[in-house]
């Protein structure tokens, strides 16, 4: 399956997820990119990062969460073994 747009990520969040979900597009460590982002905001001001941080999280939609057929879910349903029930 492509990436295609923009997502809020759902494993590679700290706040929101918008660096998480940058990082995942186009392939790249999502700590390197938050330091990134940090040292841009401090040095202008801490301002416009902020700003941009909020306008992205409000524009970026949370991706749909997706069951990876390889690895199934992440915390998979517990089954009771019918045969191990010593009153059936």
């Amino acid at each position: 399956m492509a990436n295609v747009g923009l997502y809020r990520s759902n494993r590679q969040n700290m706040i929101a997820g918008v660096m998480g979900g940058i990082a995942e597009r186009f392939g790249w460590n999502a700590n390197l990119l938050r330091i990134i982002f940090v040292l841009v905001s401090i040095m202008s001001a801490a301002f416009p990062g902020i700003l941009v941080y909020l306008v992205l999280w409000l524009i970026m939609p949370k991706k749909q969460f997706q069951i990876d057929p390889a690895h199934g879910y992440k915390n998979p349903v517990r089954m009771v073994n019918q045969d191990a029930n010593p009153y059936h």
